[in-house]
Parts: structure tokens; sequence; C-alpha cells
């Protein structure tokens, strides 16, 4: 089945998740910041609580699939493919996997079972896994044997920046931090080769452009109308590409892109992260960006390539309104009206919601003031354990990437 996603609330019927494996455990302190870490989860408990989210998910009638299993399924199929794979994903590796690229690719295709070559890369080889084949005097005198040639990719469960689905095409990403950016070469293989993207999938934005967007700041809105924040990961330039490609393909139905410039911080890293739909006239927000939030439409121009740029100097409430064709909105406020539980339920992505049909969303269970004001508002609440999930700073809504949800 092509991809198919018109909107944030349309019942989901498939969905792409990565369970944390080992790359979780190659996480250490003096590495946090880099690998773009606050803390180290306990893989044991993050597996448990990733586990429970998938089975809510199938429980609502999601088809649930993995990256890993995907991805070793297009390397089963043509041994070029899988040569082709490992090549580029050394090449993109950094400067060690480089200095012994030939001991790298003769170790990884000495591995016969895909699955598992998948998850040796996503959890990075170190140098002791190497050691007969590695012979580097000076450096193994000085550096420590616990040393990594690829580095592990530990922010791989937050399936949803790497590629974003609009529509019937995606926007295959350019991801802000140097550790994320070969997550999207699954995506590539993938959307490429596996047969369930048989039909050609229409590109939005590649990898290789030169600016930074990722997945969490993309939202569809509806079949005509999407939005897409200006974020520390999202750059306006990578949005100008993306909306002129998408104006550019006449299967697109998207006639207006909204783009909501929030605050440069790490607390607010993705538009979801302060602002998801719940129904069709319901949204969560986190409320401390409601004052400076500045909002940007787009649309096609006159002429190929154009765009009209407008600033709207409506409130985002007004703005979500008039674009949906709704008479109001309703924008639940994370924390409530209480500063201290809204801050600290915001960065425990409180405003992170899955919705997976109008009216009925999966949450982090940790974040019960904003559960329990989303339940007075209507919305029916689907609560998963996140003591460790959480520590990655993501939520529901980042660690999935819908594939194909009914039209509304």
């Amino acid at each position: 089945m092509p991809i198919c996603v018109k909107s944030e609330i349309g019942p989901l019927k498939k969905v792409l998740l990565h369970r944390p494996a080992k790359e979780l455990e190659h996480l250490v302190p003096g590495e946090l910041e880099r690998l773009l870490f606050d803390d180290i989860p306990y893989l044991k408990t993050a597996q448990s609580e990733h586990d429970i989210f998938a089975h809510i998910l199938q429980e609502n009638g999601a088809e649930v699939v993995y990256l890993e299993d995907l991805m070793a399924e297009v390397l089963k199929s043509d041994p070029v493919i899988k040569e082709t794979f490992i090549r580029q994903f050394i090449q993109e590796g950094g400067s060690a996997a480089q200095k012994f690229k030939k001991q790298l690719y003769e170790f990884l295709m000495g591995m016969d079972d895909e699955r598992e070559l998948v998850l040796k890369l996503m959890s990075g080889v170190s140098i002791h896994e190497m050691d007969s084949r590695i012979y580097s005097p000076l450096v193994d005198l000085i550096k420590s044997d616990s040393r990594f040639i690829l580095d592990p990719i530990p922010n791989l469960y937050f399936a949803r920046d790497p590629f974003a689905t609009i529509g019937n095409g995606v926007s295959l990403n350019c991801m802000y931090s140097m550790t994320r950016k070969r997550e999207t070469i699954f995506g590539k293989y993938i959307l490429e080769y596996h047969p369930d993207f048989a039909k050609p999938t229409p590109f939005y934005y590649k990898r290789e452009y030169p600016f930074s967007i990722e997945g969490g700041d993309i939202l569809n809105l509806s079949r005509r109308v999407l939005a897409v924040g200006i974020s520390q990961r999202t750059t306006p330039e990578a949005i100008e590409l993306l909306a002129q490609n998408i104006f550019a393909d006449s299967s697109s139905e998207i006639e207006t892109i909204l783009a909501l410039d929030i605050p440069s911080i790490r607390a607010y890293m993705h538009l979801d992260t302060i602002f998801t739909q719940v129904d069709y006239d319901k949204f969560t927000i986190h409320p401390g960006i409601l004052d400076t939030l500045r909002i940007y439409e787009i649309c096609k121009g006159s002429r190929n390539g154009e765009l009209q740029v407008a600033e709207l100097d409506q409130s985002l409430p007004v703005v979500l309104a008039t674009r949906l064709g709704l008479d109001q909105v309703t924008m639940i406020r994370c924390g409530g009206k209480d500063r201290i539980a809204s801050e600290r339920e915001q960065w425990n992505d409180g405003s992170n919601t899955l919705c997976i049909e109008p009216g009925k969303v999966v949450v982090y269970d940790r974040n019960y003031i904003t559960n329990e004001i989303l339940r007075e508002n209507g919305i029916e609440v689907l609560e998963m354990p996140s003591s460790e999930l959480s520590r990655g700073r993501g939520g529901p809504r980042c660690m999935s990437m819908p594939l194909e949800r009914e039209e509304i």
C-alpha cells in the first residue's frame, strides 16, 4: 500500500516504529551532549515501555512495522543493494570509519543475518570487535579500546524525524545534527526498494539538500493545509524548498503551508513538542509560546517555483479555525494554568500526543495534569509508561511515523 497521510487525526492504519536496542547501552556520560541525550535510559525498561506502546497501537487497529525489519527485507532482496548500502553507511560514518573502511566493509559483509547487520549498524561498531583486523599502534596506546569506529545511533527510536509523510509523498530529511544524519539512509533504501512502496513515492525533500529539516516539525493539519515549524532543527530555507517541491507536484492537494516560528531552544526542539492536534477542532499547546509565536502563510505563486509569503497578524486559534474551515478551535494547555506544571509536563512531552483517531490519543502517563485536562475536554486518553523512553526528550508522536491513515 502506498503512503497515505492527509491528516494528524485520521484513524491510524499503518505505522513505522523502531524498538530501542543496544544503541542505548552504548551511551556514556562523556558523549551524551554530542549524541543529543540528557540522560542514559535503562534499555530493558525502555523496551518494555516501547512494547506496550506498540501493543496499544495494534489493539486500536494499526499495523505496526519496524524499521529494522523493513531494512533487513530490502537487504535480503538483492546482494547488490546490500553492498551499496554498506559502502554508503561506511562513507558517511565519519573519519574513523574512513580510516578503516576496508576492514569495516569486510566485517559487515561477513554478517549473514541481515537483521543482525542492521541492528549492528544501529548500535555501532567498537574497536574491540575489530582487534584482529586493525593495526594502529599509536592510536591503540593513546585511545580507549571502547571507542567506536562507527558511532551508535541512539535517537533512532524517535522514528518521526528522519522522514515525514505528507499526503502520498515524503520529505526525506536533512538532519540538523551530524549524529543523526545516517538515520535517513535507512529511510532512503526502504522508500526506494521495499516492495510495500513499489509505487513511485514523490520526494518533496531529499537528504542531500543543504538545509536542515526534521519530521517533528511537520504536521498534516488537513489534506490542503500543512504546518511546519521554524525551529532549532528546521530552517526557513528548507521550508521554502519543501514548499516549492510540494506545489510543483500536480498530484499534491496541499494549497497552504503555515510556517510557525518557535523559539530555537532544546526544550522546544520541534513543533510537535509544543503543539499537536487531538481532534477535528482541538489542539494541545504549550502556553509559553502563544505570546511570541509568529505565523507565516505560504502559497503557490503565479509563476513556476514562485512562492507567496505573508506574515499573519492573527492568533494561532484564529488562523487554525480559518484555514481548517471551523467556527473556532479549542487550545488545550499543557499543564493547564499552573506555570510550574506546564513547564514540567512540556519538558516531559505533555504536548506530544499521538492521535490514533479523532478524539483518541496516546500519551505518556507521567503527564497526569495534562492528561486529566484532555479528558475534561472530551478526549479519550490512552496512557503508556514512560520512565525511560522520556529520557530521550520525545513522546508518542516523536516515536511513530504514520504510513497510512484513513482519510477524513
